[in-house]
């Protein structure tokens, strides 16, 4: 999502920028808000107090103050971290652009400024860049179900990485996720109930207020869009531009908001294990039709490294190379599958590592960006909250060894990935009290920009054909690549009618298709008038197909 992450791999996605009740759960009754009603009582909006990050920082930091139940405004309040960066070109500002970067669980006040450089270069000499950290997030009021680092190190390192194989792994997670539950419900039960997109929302709206705008312009990623199609369908009228980049499904996403136990779980729903296999496929593909200097896990075709990749699975199912079991690596490559350039390479190097019987070397993270904490707890239990409380998944444990054999069936290794990514949903302590599951299709006061990369290994281009059915007015811009998110996969024609129609609210043509910049491993280098990039298409937009684009 990110599905910044799936959950099961979110620190590292977290990190580079890449997620129902027990019986001793006591339920209050129906919150005032349940049905998705727009009126709420009155909340003034929070005042922000901008100052520098840190010292010398280019980002503004603030803190804003909201309620926990939008149902009491009068009751418990609880902080969120904001940040922004100021419009670049003097004179030209147009406004404020909202960017949630996914997860559930991504920290804004780390991840926006570790991906400004992605946005489009007029969308940052536009518009001041404001992110923030969701509640239950990172540096807003977080939740947090250890006493110490210390304790939430040693739960996590107790249980599988991954895919758990075999009957003794799969019951270690399943008590692992009951352990965690108990624990959360233990520590704050109303914080767990009040992590909702439906209330996210409802603070992104205060958050609108408080810089002074009429109306929201947004660009979400992954989960965002969940988010953005959520505020959309609340205030619709708020609407003035909203660019939703690898879309979920609304109604895989509250189980067709039916009250009937789910048959599967979130992911293979929106349908994540066959578009991660697809991507996998072509990740193989490609990798065998380089050379190894481009792609290190090449064996000299693409069936040849398809087999060589089957193998290696095999042989780590039976005996793992130091710490990287079997399921920690099918969870390393489908995250991997995230971002191009120049992740498919890294990943590639790590798989040939594996191949050798040598352990591979962790990636580097990222520098830390100039904020006071970039480094917050980002426990599995806040993702956990928002999808669990939100989003329903099956609650016995004893169906998903079938589940799991269903989606390999389908989808093979990354099928049993996406089976166990919401694993922690199976024991989850808490339902969101504010659950938004639809109506989708509420008129907004413009038209909603959606984009979908036809080879994403977590939210599938279907998915975003989806989403353009559901919501009230939207135009679907597809985006011929790999990896999840145009934001950090990029493409010049993608940016380019993200910019026109964040400005100006120009949208580009019904059925326009734009193409990645770059492909995912070096290209050989061009021979003949064609392969160097002369002939008919020279001059054409970056990345667009021209004259007949492809029906979205």
């Amino acid at each position: 999502m990110l599905i910044a992450g799936p959950i099961l791999g979110r620190r590292r996605c977290a990190a580079v920028l890449g997620a129902v009740l027990t019986c001793s759960t006591v339920l209050a009754g129906p919150h005032p808000n349940a049905g998705g009603s727009t009126s709420a009582p009155s909340v003034p909006a929070p005042k922000l107090e901008w100052r520098p990050c840190v010292q010398g920082s280019p980002f503004d930091c603030a803190t804003a103050g909201v309620p926990l139940d939008y149902g009491n405004p009068g009751g418990r309040r609880i902080e969120l971290a904001v940040i922004k960066r100021k419009a670049t070109g003097p004179g030209r500002r147009v406004g404020t652009l909202f960017f949630n970067p996914g997860g559930p669980g991504g920290p804004g006040t780390v991840q926006m400024p570790q991906n400004y450089a992605s946005f489009p270069r007029e969308v940052r000499e536009r518009f001041d860049i404001v992110s923030w950290d969701p509640r239950g997030v990172g540096n807003s009021t977080a939740v947090n179900c250890f006493a110490n680092p210390e304790e939430a190190a040693a739960w996590s390192a107790g249980k599988p990485v991954g895919v758990p194989v075999g009957a003794q792994q799969r019951a270690s997670l399943i008590a692992a996720y009951r352990d965690l539950a108990r624990r959360c419900e233990r520590r704050d039960p109303e914080l767990l109930r009040h992590v909702s997109t439906t209330e996210t929302a409802r603070d992104l709206d205060q958050l609108r207020r408080a810089v002074g705008e009429p109306q929201l312009t947004y660009l979400g990623i992954s989960y965002g869009t969940i988010l953005g199609a959520t505020y959309a369908n609340l205030f619709p009228g708020r609407v003035r531009a909203m660019v939703l980049d690898s879309n979920i499904d609304p109604q895989a996403w509250t189980n067709h908001a039916s009250d009937t136990a789910p048959r599967s779980p979130t992911f293979p729903r929106m349908g994540s294990d066959r578009a991660a296999a697809a991507v996998l496929d072509r990740f193989l593909s490609l990798c065998g039709s380089a050379t190894t200097a481009g792609c290190p896990f090449s064996a000299g075709g693409a069936q040849a490294t398809r087999d060589k990749f089957d193998q290696l699975m095999r042989r780590l199912r039976a005996r793992p190379v130091g710490a990287w079991t079997y399921g920690r690596t099918v969870a390393d490559v489908v995250s991997g599958l995230y971002f191009v350039r120049p992740g498919w390479t890294d990943l590639a190097g790590r798989l040939q590592k594996l191949w050798q019987g040598q352990v591979p070397e962790a990636a580097p993270l990222p520098p830390a960006p100039p904020v006071p904490h970039p480094n917050p707890y980002l426990g599995e239990e806040q993702a956990s909250a928002v999808l669990c409380g939100d989003s329903p998944n099956p609650r016995d444990p004893a169906v998903y060894p079938a589940l799991e054999e269903a989606a390999a069936s389908r989808a093979s290794d990354a099928g049993r990935f996406w089976t166990w990514a919401a694993a922690a949903c199976i024991s989850w302590p808490a339902v969101a009290a504010d659950r938004y599951r639809g109506p989708w299709n509420r008129p907004t006061a413009h038209v909603v920009l959606l984009v979908g990369t036809t080879y994403d290994p977590a939210t599938p281009y279907a998915d975003a054909q989806a989403m353009a059915r559901e919501l009230g007015d939207a135009r679907l811009l597809t985006h011929e690549g790999y990896g999840h998110t145009a934001l950090t996969n990029p493409s010049s024609c993608v940016q380019t009618y993200e910019s026109r129609y964040f400005v100006d609210g120009t949208l580009p043509p019904a059925g326009t298709t734009c193409r990645q910049d770059k492909p995912p491993f070096p290209a050989p280098e061009p021979v003949g008038g064609i392969a160097t990039g002369g002939g008919a298409l020279a001059g054409e937009m970056p990345g667009v197909s021209p004259s007949h684009p492809r029906p979205a």
